[in-house]
């Protein structure tokens, strides 16, 4: 089934290279007659080759010619017409450019809710750098040249009871802190940690009296995890109700904000279309928020 997979095939790439290596003009034309045309084994292209004039002397570079022509998964085989077969490739080679970016640089993420109020908000659309705690490789936890995450980091991981979804949260603790939470302050290892961006919506206030809300702890962190928390404190499904992330999870580090509307200002409603004329209505957008840093 492999086999099937190598072809064969004259290109302007390897006619310079056939060139370079000293074949003759003459060997150069005659090859050059082949030029584009797709050939499903070595045989093939050598008995085309043999019927040249020159093909004698073509055959005393037979490796030169099978190594520069030898080629693996070519589209002309399967699309054999070549404007539909450049788009294919434009679009494969986007979908590679794509994928590496997502998986080793930034990956964007839209918020749907608003545990993060008032840094992030619902509508925003972020970027998270997926290398600030190490190198990832694909399809594992593993992280090549690990770096530790700090305390305020904003984090991007899966949800642990529904690893399907990812979240985005603070970083409050982490692995060896004992952290308690008395009447909304919170204390890592007995000291009051200072926090400018946690909100106390006032219209929420009613939350003080339930469970692991105001008050919380006090528990240790596991080692190689961390306890993560919403900005909104009030209005957040943190590790206050679920507990920790493991910190090989961690996908990202949520950076910047690049796209923000507001999606409580809707003209349009209903389908794809609408919705889209409304993403891209400048007088919906948050025009203040964007490219705005997270911290």
């Amino acid at each position: 089934m492999f086999a099937q997979l190598v072809t064969y095939k004259v290109s302007r790439k390897s006619l310079n290279k056939f060139k370079k290596e000293g074949l003759n003009e003459k060997c150069l034309e005659a090859l050059a007659k082949l030029e584009e045309q797709l050939f499903d084994s070595s045989e093939a292209l050598m008995t085309r080759i043999q019927k040249f004039p020159q093909g004698t002397e073509i055959l005393k570079h037979e490796a030169l010619i099978l190594k520069h022509t030898k080629g693996y998964f070519r589209l002309d085989k399967w699309i054999p017409h070549k404007t539909s077969r450049e788009w294919v490739e434009a679009l494969i080679f986007a979908l590679v450019v794509a994928t590496v970016v997502r998986t080793f640089l930034f990956a964007p993420f839209r918020i749907p809710s608003g545990s993060m109020l008032p840094t992030i908000q619902i509508g925003d659309h972020i970027f998270a750098s997926m290398f600030s705690y190490g190198v990832p490789v694909p399809f594992t936890d593993v992280k090549i040249s690990p770096k530790p995450i700090e305390r305020g980091d904003i984090v991007i991981f899966p949800y642990p009871l529904d690893p399907s979804v990812d979240y985005i949260k603070r970083t409050v603790a982490l692995e060896g802190e004992t952290i308690q939470i008395i009447r909304n302050k919170v204390y890592i290892n007995g000291k009051q940690l200072s926090e400018d961006y946690a909100y106390f919506n006032p219209q929420l206030r009613f939350r003080q009296a339930e469970d692991n809300v105001s008050n919380f702890g006090p528990v240790t962190v596991p080692e190689g995890h961390i306890l993560v928390m919403g900005d909104n404190r009030y209005d957040s499904q943190d590790g206050r109700f679920w507990g920790y992330v493991e910190i090989k999870k961690v996908k990202g580090k949520a950076q910047i904000i690049y796209w923000s509307k507001d999606p409580g200002t809707a003209l349009h409603g209903g389908n794809f279309i609408q919705g889209l004329i409304d993403t891209f209505n400048p007088t919906l957008i948050r025009t203040e928020r964007l490219f705005a840093t997270l911290k």
